[in-house]
């Protein structure tokens, strides 16, 4: 079993979840995991400094991108060409420079709301402006707006930016969701670029499905982001890739610039490799964990802290909580790191569909998770006790 670092050397990381509040504030916002570097990554990035191996990344190396290519095989039944893969610094680049070159200025790029919120940023660098299509959600689970989609491209939009497996809300897209995108996407000639970093952690008894194995269509105009960097806790190490399929996508993909790839980390290309190579029984261990974490907090929170819902999902280590009976007002994370000492990501910045929303970081220790039910039970109590009845708001008022 994966066990989390003790709380006196988690405090002496220098990471962002680390440095970004005071020390007693619990961190549970970004993305980054509180378990122990995998042993064989830790043991290949010792024996690379040792060897004093910390110069430029030999990117034609195709090691990392067999590794994936296999690890895929393994795990989704689709193997992708390494030869067909490039490398780059992190899922963020892939993002920016697939659409820098599968777009035009000024184009619409789509995204499905409540979504990782640096996607907003991500197509305003690349030229293009956001165009939202909310997921459908009937109060207990969500779902791609496929007519919402087919309606946006028809009126210009030129991609789509998916988010599979989707965060915050750890929502794995269907097969045929996924191939009926496709032939929607196809038929109005526009491309996607799907980020796929947390597919590596899909749950166990749940089938993840990569973009670019449902379909010719797919293939013909898709783009993956792929990395280790979620899964096995590499984001500093500065490594992702590039994913194509089809041979117009690969000459597309032959023409980015040389730069683009000269920018990834040699640890990271390393990490990367011995992750997918030799690290799935740790990821395997660590799923349980993540699944072990997510039933005790729907726990802690019927017993102590009804007002909140877990809106749970089937891959990835976050949470997505519907904290709008708290009254806390549109962005309860702000409530919550000021009077619960708990940082939470902002719902709202997930755009259309987070207000009123928080996500929370579950890849810790069990005993974080009860300590940060037991701080917002506390918060919620004392809104009470100041006479704002956190059980009497409109649930839907924030969220509308």
């Amino acid at each position: 079993m994966t066990t989390a670092d003790q709380m006196p050397s988690l405090r002496r990381r220098t990471s962002t979840k680390w440095r970004s509040y005071a020390e007693d504030v619990l961190p549970m916002f970004i993305a980054e995991m509180d378990f122990p570097t995998p042993p064989a990554v830790k043991a290949a990035l010792e024996a690379a400094v040792a060897n004093n191996d910390t110069g430029y990344a030999a990117t034609a190396d195709r090691g990392a991108a067999t590794a994936y290519a296999d690890f895929a095989a393994a795990r989704w039944g689709w193997r992708p060409d390494p030869e067909r893969i490039v490398y780059t610094t992190d899922v963020t680049v892939v993002i920016v420079e697939a659409l820098r070159r599968l777009i035009g200025p000024g184009d619409g790029v789509v995204l499905t709301p409540p979504v990782y919120a640096p996607f907003y940023a991500l197509v305003a660098e690349a030229g293009g402006h956001p165009v939202e299509v909310p997921l459908q959600d009937d109060g207990a689970s969500y779902r791609l707006d496929l007519a919402g989609i087919d309606a946006a491209l028809a009126a210009g939009a030129r991609a789509v930016l998916l988010c599979n497996p989707h965060n915050p809300l750890g929502l794995v897209h269907s097969r045929e969701e996924l191939a009926e995108l496709a032939e929607i996407v196809e038929k109005h000639g526009a491309h996607v670029v799907s980020d796929e970093i947390h597919a590596p952690l899909t749950h166990q008894g749940v089938t993840f499905t990569p973009y670019l194995s449902v379909s010719p269509a797919a293939r013909h105009h898709g783009v993956a982001a792929a990395s280790g960097s979620k899964a096995f806790n590499l984001a500093g190490l500065k490594a992702a890739m590039f994913v194509v399929d089809s041979e117009p996508m690969a000459r597309w993909l032959a023409a980015v610039p040389d730069a683009v790839s000269y920018r990834t980390g040699i640890m990271g290309l390393l990490a990367t490799r011995e992750g997918f190579l030799h690290c799935t029984d740790w990821l395997d261990a660590t799923i349980e964990v993540i699944q072990s974490n997510i039933d005790l907090l729907e726990r802690e929170l019927a017993e102590k802290l009804p007002q909140v819902t877990l809106r749970r999902g089937r891959a990835t280590y976050l949470a997505w909580l519907d904290m709008r009976a708290l009254g806390w007002g549109e962005d309860p994370a702000e409530h919550a790191a000021d009077h619960a000492r708990v940082a939470l990501s902002s719902g709202p910045t997930f755009g259309t569909g987070g207000q009123g929303f928080a996500r929370m970081n579950l890849a810790c220790a069990p005993e974080t998770v009860v300590e940060a039910v037991d701080r917002l039970r506390v918060a919620a109590d004392a809104t009470t006790a100041q006479g704002t009845p956190s059980d009497s708001a409109d649930p839907g008022a924030a969220g509308a």
